[in-house]
């Protein structure tokens, strides 16, 4: 199979795990050791870029931080990534920012940051323009998310800026599915072959 990375991955009803029900899954990296992704439509709860950043006191507080008041910068929800390493922070973002000390760029558009310095920068008004900070990352073992799609788990849709970055959380799942043509009504929970 042809890499999968850079791909949304769509949960359909199938999906037996509910940490994954209505989840659409941008995948960041495959190799033959497994595939790496984040869900990036499941914002958790109370949780925010500026509510994080003071929690890691990665801001001083002072009139420049852009978080004195509690305001400035950007903030925005915290997602739930995946499953696997809930405290691990990763930020999925435009191409305007990039840290030597932890950014790849995932495809054309799309980088993905693993340094505490973006979410800083985010809260400042200093970061990329646009961006999907999350706790944790879902991953698969060699062959598992082939088997996953094989088996109805999954379908597959090429990203868009404005899917990935200007589509509220909310309406993610159901743009994802209509860019291929599937209307979200008609699913349901079983998934056959022809």
């Amino acid at each position: 199979m042809a890499s999968l990375t850079g791909k949304l991955l769509i949960a359909t009803p199938a999906m037996p795990d509910a940490r994954f029900a209505h989840a659409v899954v941008f995948l960041c990296a495959q190799s033959a050791d497994g595939t790496m992704g984040l869900i990036i439509n499941k914002p958790l709860p109370d949780l925010t870029i500026h509510k994080l950043v003071q929690h890691l006191n990665l801001a001083d507080g002072g009139k420049n931080s852009g978080l004195a008041d509690g305001g400035g910068g950007t903030d925005g929800p915290i997602h739930f990534g995946g499953p696997v390493e809930t405290g691990r922070g990763f930020v999925l973002h435009s191409a305007d920012y990039f840290s030597a000390d932890g950014s790849i760029q995932v495809i054309d558009g799309v980088v993905l940051t693993t340094s505490s310095d973006v979410l800083a920068g985010l809260a400042r008004g200093q970061g990329p323009v646009n961006a999907i900070a999350a706790l944790g990352y879902a991953g698969w073992g060699p062959n598992q998310l082939e088997e996953e799609l094989h088996a109805g788990g999954w379908l597959l849709v090429d990203p868009d800026s404005d899917l990935l970055f200007e589509t509220p959380d909310g309406e993610k799942w159901d743009k994802a599915l209509r860019k291929i043509g599937v209307d979200p009504r008609l699913l349901s929970g079983s998934i056959g072959h022809a």
